[in-house]
């Protein structure tokens, strides 16, 4: 062999080494390294470099969220109601090397251990609890698994109850106590309604009374009021004439006049047929009319 031989066959082997020994790995995916059989290290994404044919790839896992269906299955309530469960659970692989070695079906093992832990979380509650408090049985399922899985390498991030399903006639049970239910609520709404509108009708006819009430007290003050006004107007208009009859003697005599003068006056306008007019006598006419006089000519005076 030549030495040109030599060197081909040498770079040959060069690029098949390199071939063999570099390793690109893949974002978001761990590579399990062995080396002659026994664990060596974990490949993480970018270019790594192993030994070929010493060091081998035992497995390799994404560190993406995945999914794991749980089988449907039939599971029995604390009060003897047989249903049909079942769920999905998310994880995610945290340490390669323990997903490898601590178990040897990660996601089959996960689906068991989810199973039998549905069953025994069901079994501590009742129909009306399992279908209405789901929030608790997949926080209840998420601290078992989670617990479980965490020397396996994995991460449970969440448990979903994807569906329950109870039997017919169990169903129908529920609907006919739903639809009482709804009857019973209707009828307290209706009661409550119309125990509101009583209170509020008797609210209103006691404002409305006491408004009334308070009217009428105010009418009669008003009253009060206006009758005592009336009474001070006498009352100062007698102390008036009194002081005038002291000092003169004809006033008594004025005010009957004027009296009898608006009498006439009214009656003698009166359109009305039937009406009859006595005539006064002379001398009293006069002494009514001097009398005016009278006191007409001592207020006109000067006081002295």
């Amino acid at each position: 062999m030549d030495f040109a031989s030599f060197t081909g066959a040498f770079l040959v082997l060069i690029v098949m080494y390199l071939v063999l020994a570099v390793k690109i790995v893949p974002q978001a995916e761990k590579w399990v390294i062995e080396r002659l059989g026994k664990y060596h290290r974990t490949l993480d994404a970018g270019v790594n470099f192993i030994i070929p044919f010493i060091d081998q790839r035992r497995s390799h896992y994404t560190t993406q969220e995945q999914i794991i269906d749980v089988p449907r299955q039939a599971v029995i309530t604390k009060d003897n109601v047989s249903i049909q469960i079942d769920g999905v659970v998310f994880i995610r692989i945290n340490d390669a090397r323990q997903a490898t070695y601590e178990i040897l079906d990660l996601k089959g093992a996960i689906a068991q251990l989810a199973q039998t832990t549905l069953r025994a979380e069901i079994g501590r509650m009742e129909l009306d609890e399992t279908l209405s408090s789901r929030s608790d049985l997949n926080a209840a399922l998420l601290t078992a698994l989670d617990m479980a899985s965490a020397t396996w390498g994995a991460k449970v991030t969440r448990v979903e109850v994807a569906d329950i399903t109870v039997p017919d006639a169990v169903q129908k049970a529920m609907e006919l106590q739903m639809e009482a239910e709804r009857r019973r609520r209707a009828t307290e709404a209706e009661a409550e309604g119309d125990k509101n509108a009583l209170i509020a009708q008797a609210e209103g006819e006691r404002q409305q009374a006491f408004k009334q009430a308070e009217a009428v007290e105010r009418m009669a003050d008003a009253q009060k009021y206006e009758k005592e006004q009336l009474a001070m107007g006498e009352q100062r208009a007698m102390h008036v004439i009194n002081e005038a009859m002291a000092v003169n003697a004809d006033a008594a005599n004025f005010l009957l006049a004027k009296d009898r003068i608006a009498a006439f006056s009214e009656l003698a306008g009166s359109e009305s047929a039937n009406k009859v007019v006595v005539p006064v006598e002379t001398s009293e006419m006069v002494g009514s009319l001097t009398a005016l006089s009278s006191i007409l000519n001592q207020a006109v005076q000067p006081t002295k």
